[in-house]
């Protein structure tokens, strides 16, 4: 590891994160590394790869890199608006690959399935977002839309705004989904009874919610499969 006072062009390049990623692949290179080349430049004192190591220090590792805003990202030295959107690029980026390995056609069979969909956009979300997919009579996903952001409760999920939406669509059925900030998708009181609103609701309309899925940080829970629909 190259000393604090180190710049780039004073390491050996057989270390320097490009020429070691041209050399092994990107497969071979630490997270301090890869960031180090999203940054592209360090600083006067630091190399790139000092300050992303830093950076990933300061903000609690990777998985902490990805909460923060434009503004914590400034705040660190080494950090300028310029290197700050790099990162929150390459973050996005990352997601959205995430979900590109889908088919175009997403057709919903399992809760498997909707957490696959929708577990990247929703897994780092610092406040809930209810989202409702709409499925035709094939069970395919004919839109997608984020109906209320805030906590969840009678007040911000109302059954109106759900099914005008669902009708819009022409939908045959859907499924409502709403992270957990927490990484716990253990469903609340509320989100039992707001599913229950949503079901009684869509039988009368004709349109069926087949499910409501509580997204967590890499988990999910069904409240189907819970027994509470």
């Amino acid at each position: 590891m190259e000393s604090p006072n180190m710049t780039l062009r004073d390491v050996p390049s057989e270390d320097r994160p490009r020429e070691r990623m041209m050399l092994y692949g990107a497969q071979a290179l630490s997270n301090a590394e890869l960031l180090a080349i999203l940054l592209r430049t360090g600083t006067y004192q630091e190399s790139a790869v000092h300050v992303a190591q830093r950076l990933l220090l300061e903000c609690g590792g990777l998985r902490m890199l990805t909460d923060m805003s434009m503004e914590q990202l400034t705040e660190i030295k080494g950090i300028g608006e310029a290197k700050a959107l790099q990162i929150q690029a390459g973050i996005e980026l990352g997601r959205r690959l995430a979900r590109s390995t889908m088919n175009e056609t997403v057709t919903i069979r399992s809760p498997q399935d909707v957490a696959a969909l929708l577990m990247e956009d929703l897994r780092y979300l610092q406040k809930e977002h209810f989202v409702c997919l709409f499925l035709n009579t094939k069970n395919h996903v004919i839109g997608q839309e984020t109906l209320s952001m805030g906590s969840l409760n009678a007040s911000i999920v109302h059954p109106r705004e759900v099914f005008r939406a669902a009708i819009k669509r022409s939908s045959a059925s859907i499924v409502c989904a709403h992270n957990h900030p927490s990484g716990d998708p253990t469903p609340s009181p509320e989100d039992v009874e707001i599913t229950k609103r949503l079901v009684q609701a869509g039988e009368i309309i004709g349109i069926d919610v087949l499910d409501h899925i509580v997204i967590g940080d890499k988990r999910y829970v069904s409240l189907k499969e819970l027994g509470f629909m």
